[in-house]
């Protein structure tokens, strides 16, 4: 698929994240979305988050509250609310060992 049928997947996407959004709707529940993300390649490399989620603008209209996961040292992740109507910019440490998801090591 190259650039020429962008228009046609991007109006595929938009129609499923629609019907997502109406079925988080109708029966109350949450759906998580993932997307990709690569490298800028715009040259701006000194900007602050040199990534750029490929999904595009349709997965990002379509997501009420945004997060961002990235790994930190060892076993830790950090999770960044990075767009949200009702939760402020944050950040949050937890790790993934043996029995799951728990609480941050130093």
């Amino acid at each position: 698929m190259g650039r020429g049928e962008l228009s046609e997947r991007q109006m595929q996407m938009a129609q499923f994240l629609r019907q997502l959004t109406r079925l988080a709707e109708e029966f109350g529940v949450a759906v998580v979305i993932t997307n990709q993300v690569v490298a800028n390649p715009d040259g701006m490399s000194f900007a602050k988050d040199a990534t750029k989620p490929i999904g595009g603008n349709i997965i990002a209209h379509a997501s009420t509250t945004r997060l961002r996961l990235r790994k930190g040292r060892g076993e830790n992740r950090i999770c960044t609310v990075y767009d949200s109507p009702t939760l402020a910019e944050s950040d949050a440490q937890f790790a993934i060992g043996p029995q799951g998801v728990c609480d941050s090591t130093d």
